[in-house]
Parts: C-alpha cells; structure tokens; sequence
C-alpha cells in the first residue's frame, strides 16, 4: 500500500542550500504507530539514493509526524538545481510501498 494512502499528507522543503526535510504527517497516534514501526529509514535512503548514515530521522510522536532530512545532491540554486524550493522531493516517499 502507498505511503499516501495510510497517512494525511507528506510535504517537503528546503532545510537550506545542502539538506532537503520530507515530513510525513500521519494524523493520529494510531496511524503514527503503524507507520513509525512499518516505515525503514534503510528504505527511505534507498529510495532518495542516499547513503544511509547521511539520512536524519525524527519521530515526533506528539505531532504524529515523522521527518527526514537528506542532503540535496546539488547546491540549491546551482545550474543544476532542478527543484529549488525542495517541494516535490515529498511525492516519491508519498507514492512508494513501504
């Protein structure tokens, strides 16, 4: 089942020139529990290309959200920037099975 499907919105933003945030925001501490202990930060790494102790993870349990935060493989901004606000770095964790 897509990420999308089991919780209320996933978004992502700049976190600077070097870091994009992908947050996932589940709704309610029910789905937050299912998703936290479902959702593999092994996979997220695998899914953005990132090496795995590059990724931060942050289970904000009294927000039910879960953040990661990644580094850009471009400078924001550089000429090879292809998303400078970081906004659609969210839709591959939104649709992937996890």
């Amino acid at each position: 089942m897509r990420l999308g499907d089991q919780v209320l919105k996933v978004r992502s933003k700049n976190a600077g020139p070097f870091w994009v945030t992908i947050d996932v925001f589940c709704g309610t501490a029910e789905a937050f529990a299912k998703v936290s202990a479902g959702l593999q930060t092994e996979a997220v790494a695998a899914l953005y290309g990132c090496p795995l102790h590059l990724v931060k993870r942050f289970d904000i349990g009294d927000l039910s959200v879960i953040k990661f935060s990644i580094p850009r493989p471009v400078v924001q901004g550089s000429a090879r920037d292809r998303d400078m606000h970081g906004a659609q770095w969210g839709i591959l964790l939104e649709e992937a099975d996890l």
